[in-house]
């Protein structure tokens, strides 16, 4: 780039904007393959690029390299449900929590919620874990209704009460508060503890330009037009993508860590459990004899003898109990249960694609149908809606929004269906609707319907069987239990070898 004759001021511009955001002019990777036009020179339109981007995790995030693997079950169908037919599917290369989420975590959830959102109570009380679910009819479990969530005993201990719903908020409420601290951390924003109601920051609110908070400075702009600085763009690398919960096919291939038993092309074992072998006990010289995980060893036995108990916690334990697989993963068996993003089919595995299969997908846009986009509501997001059938029609991929019961609930995949009928298609169960119901609401016994989410990996309460990763039940998703809990995930852009990417 010329900068002779220029004015200081610009020539302060194109260097900070060479060098900030990882906008490099190495080589010739500063001019255009296509046009020959410069990147990021402001003598030639100021069209900025990152050269240098190079991957970065999320606080608590441990890199998942993906790849082909057999999802479905290792072992024999003890409970004949018949839902996990093995079957090979490939999983791209992603992000998980190294832990589930802890009470801690969860308590600073509900601070935040309670510091920003005082004038929307019920937001704070939608958020709350349901601490009744430690309460039993024949077992003397109150003052774990009091203690486990709020007592620092249990700081570290996975947060459980929480419905699928919540925790999915929470995925959202971290997107926003890892990608805020990042632009406070490289000097853009200013920390505004004053924020409230729909003046919070939200990621999709700061990209679409709706964010009022205090910006402490802005990227230098090499546009012309834009000399005084502009914020900061999804294109400039900064910002990570959303947290979210781990779909089904993620969270198996992760919990099997089967990347210890690869060699070169070659899988040299499968594993019924997180580990190898078929045992539950270490096999290692060292730690031989102990428990690799928290279960329930046999009836009445949650811990063991006094003196030499064998998986060292009743209920559940710290997050980072035992040892963590393959993938540097700890409790992928047993502690808790944990929620996946699926909604659950007994036949999802005859019916997903070979690639990042997934049950679940309802499209949605942020755009009205005049094609504006979505101002951010009261509580500073931004809405989505559905896309209509009318926004789709032209599409050879989807040309629908709602694809939860695709091929398995819809009207479509009933026997009774006639080719040509208007199709209800939202919501339908016909699939599995067990009779009308009578006078009393008897009659209706499946419990399959679009609002039931996958949970995997046993917990403190279960038996060895469920601690293999190919086992799969099914709860509502606003119902929760005292051993269900969860963990995040996020998608890994860019190269998918752990070598490419120098993790």
């Amino acid at each position: 780039m010329n900068l002779k004759n220029k004015p200081l001021s610009l020539i302060l511009v194109a260097m900070l904007g060479l060098t900030s955001c990882g906008i490099s002019g190495k080589g010739g990777s500063n001019v255009s393959s296509k046009t020959g036009w410069a990147y990021n020179s402001p003598d030639e339109g100021g069209f900025e690029v990152v050269t240098d981007w190079k991957p970065e995790a999320g606080p608590g995030l441990v890199f998942i390299e993906g790849g082909t693997y057999i999802m479905g079950r290792v072992e024999q169908d003890l409970m004949y449900d018949w839902n996990a037919k093995p079957r090979r599917v490939t999983v791209t290369s992603f992000y998980m929590d190294e832990t589930e989420v802890s009470n801690v975590d969860w308590r600073e959830y509900i601070y935040w919620l309670k510091r920003v959102y005082s004038d929307y109570p019920q937001v704070i009380k939608q958020a709350l874990p349901d601490t009744l679910v430690w309460r039993s009819p024949l077992g003397y479990n109150e003052p774990f209704v009091t203690d486990y969530f709020r007592h620092p005993a249990y700081n570290d201990y996975p947060v459980v009460g929480v419905n699928w719903l919540q925790a999915n908020d929470y995925c959202q409420w971290r997107t926003d508060r890892v990608n805020e601290m990042l632009l406070v951390q490289k000097g853009i924003l200013e920390i505004e503890l004053g924020q409230k109601g729909d003046d919070v920051f939200n990621t999709e609110a700061y990209l679409a330009g709706q964010y009022v908070g205090k910006v402490k400075e802005n990227l230098p702009s090499l546009n012309p037009e834009q000399p005084e600085g502009r914020p900061v763009r999804f294109e400039d690398g900064i910002l990570l993508p959303k947290y979210r919960l781990p779909t089904e096919a993620e969270w198996e291939f992760a919990a099997s860590g089967l990347v210890g038993n690869t060699y070169e092309e070659r899988m040299v074992e499968r594993r019924i459990y997180p580990w190898n072998g078929h045992n539950v006990r270490n096999s290692e010289s060292k730690n031989r004899g102990q428990m690799m995980a928290n279960f329930v060893r046999g009836r009445g036995d949650y811990m063991g003898l006094a003196g030499n108990l064998n998986d060292q916690n009743t209920f559940p334990g710290p997050v980072k109990s035992y040892w963590p697989n393959d993938y540097g993963l700890y409790n992928m068996a047993g502690n808790v249960n944990e929620w996946v993003l699926d909604v659950y089919r007994p036949l999802s595995y005859e019916d997903f694609d070979e690639i990042r299969p997934f049950r679940g997908n309802v499209f949605k846009t942020p755009y009205d149908k005049e094609g504006n986009f979505a101002k951010k509501d009261s509580l500073g997001r931004i809405p989505y809606r559905e896309v209509t059938e009318e926004e789709a029609a032209n599409r050879r991929n989807y040309n629908k929004a709602y694809y939860i019961n695709y091929k398995d609930g819809d009207v479509a995949s009933t026997l009774n269906y006639v080719e040509g009928e208007t199709l209800k298609t939202k919501d339908s169960n016909a699939m599995y609707d067990q009779g009308k119901p009578d006078a009393k609401g008897a009659g209706m016994t499946s419990l399959i319907n679009d609002h039931v989410r996958v949970y995997k990996g046993g917990s403190w309460k279960d038996r060895a069987y469920w601690l293999s990763p190919a086992t799969r039940r099914y709860l509502d998703e606003a119902s929760s239990t005292n051993d269900i809990g969860f963990r995040c995930a996020m998608e890994a852009v860019g190269p998918q070898s752990a070598r490419q990417r120098g993790e």
